[in-house]
């Protein structure tokens, strides 16, 4: 379990990271924000044709039935929001009368990084009232202007890429159980380098401790990830460590772990 202290400490680091992200933001031009979509675009053009991580998941994507849309990663606008990017876009089934509708929940600006904490809540509560049911479709998007470098980018574009694997090799339902939001954010965690000893230290979070870095990295980084569904936000720490041991050591599609290749 998290401190009080422990929490407060986390809290106040993301809004110094909105801050900041924030104020970089709106010093931007029209200009050098185009200019960061165009080298995100580049970034993955470049880890879908060069990479063998990325090639290798899509690839095995494909072996097990799904075929993704020609545009499955893209890179967006993401405003202030602290992230690389996501997997997932919400399409509301309307059951509030006898004839079901579909509808993929977004703002105006189409993008699923504009879905704000309200919207999400919103539906959830619809849900819960019985007025609609949410269903996640498979969409991968990169924050253009928060993806640092192309190394960045790949270990991105297979963290979400490990997330509709797993949707496609089973019957996850990450919007409403919590223990498979858990378990697909342990595996992408660990799976796609983002956990790494280099880029721990990079971040300034290895101190001394080298022996069982990763693991605390998955679980630290997998209780954020869990904590951004309403429906789990509450017990994100709880549901990550019911799931830990079995998903930190799936490491399916691969036949081990990548970083011990």
């Amino acid at each position: 379990m998290q401190s009080d202290n422990t929490k407060s400490a986390a809290s106040s680091e993301e809004a110094s990271i909105i801050d900041s992200i924030a104020a970089r933001e709106s010093q931007k031009t029209a200009e050098q924000k185009a200019q960061d979509k165009s080298k995100c675009e580049q970034y993955v053009q470049n880890g879908l044709k060069r990479d063998v991580t990325v090639q290798f998941l899509y690839e095995r994507l494909l072996q097990l039935g799904c075929r993704p849309p020609d545009d499955l990663i893209r890179c967006v606008d993401c405003g202030t929001k602290p992230v690389a990017g996501g997997f997932g876009v919400v399409e509301e089934i309307d059951v509030s009368d006898s004839t079901a509708t579909r509808n993929v929940s977004t703002s105006s600006s189409s993008s699923p990084c504009a879905q704000t904490q309200e919207e999400i809540n919103a539906l959830i509560a619809k849900q819960k009232d019985g007025k609609a049911k949410l269903k996640l479709l498979p969409d991968i998007f990169l924050c253009q202007q928060n993806i640092q470098n192309e190394t960045h980018a790949r270990e991105s574009m297979a963290h979400e890429l490990i997330h509709a694997i797993d949707m496609c090799r089973t019957k996850m339902d990450p919007i409403n159980n919590c223990i498979h939001m858990a378990c697909t954010e342990i595996r992408a965690e660990n799976l796609a380098g983002e956990c790494h000893w280099v880029r721990e230290l990079q971040r300034g979070r290895m101190g001394t401790n080298f022996v069982g870095h990763g693991a605390e990295c998955v679980k630290r980084r997998a209780i954020r990830s869990v904590k951004a569904n309403p429906n789990c936000a509450e017990k994100a720490a709880e549901y990550v460590d019911a799931a830990f041991d079995r998903c930190f050591k799936d490491t399916f599609p691969f036949d081990r772990h990548p970083n011990l290749r």
